[in-house]
């Protein structure tokens, strides 16, 4: 079991950053694959970012060159660098931890969100 807190969002003008954080607790945090996702008023949720055990990161097209993630394994703990903020990254942003097992069984989890709001 995997529960997983974020933290970090707030309100700010286009072309501010913000630094979002994602802590977990549990076991064997190295072994899974960390996801950020966010879903803006009226959308689906969408993919953002997401960095696995060997550190190897892919992104969505709408933030690639804006937003960094990163992890910290240390502290069981995974980053989303928010750069350049638009107004449509309004959104909530929830973090995911996602572990796929030999026999092809997926263990995935959810944080509760941190709202991000981007607006002059």
């Amino acid at each position: 079991q995997v529960q997983l807190v974020e933290s970090g969002g707030g309100s700010v003008h286009p072309g501010g950053s913000l630094r979002l954080s994602c802590a977990a607790s549990g076991k064997d945090f190295t072994v899974y694959t960390m996801g950020w996702f966010r879903q803006g008023p009226g959308k689906e949720r969408e993919v953002v970012a997401s960095i696995d055990g060997g550190r190897n990161t892919d992104y969505s097209d709408s933030v690639k060159g804006g937003f960094t993630i990163s992890r910290d394994n240390a502290i069981n703990t995974v980053y989303l660098q928010m750069n350049s903020l638009k107004p449509e990254d309004t959104a909530l942003y929830s973090c995911n931890a996602r572990r796929r097992f030999i026999n092809g069984h997926v263990n995935a989890y959810w944080g509760r969100g941190t709202q991000v709001t981007v607006s002059s």
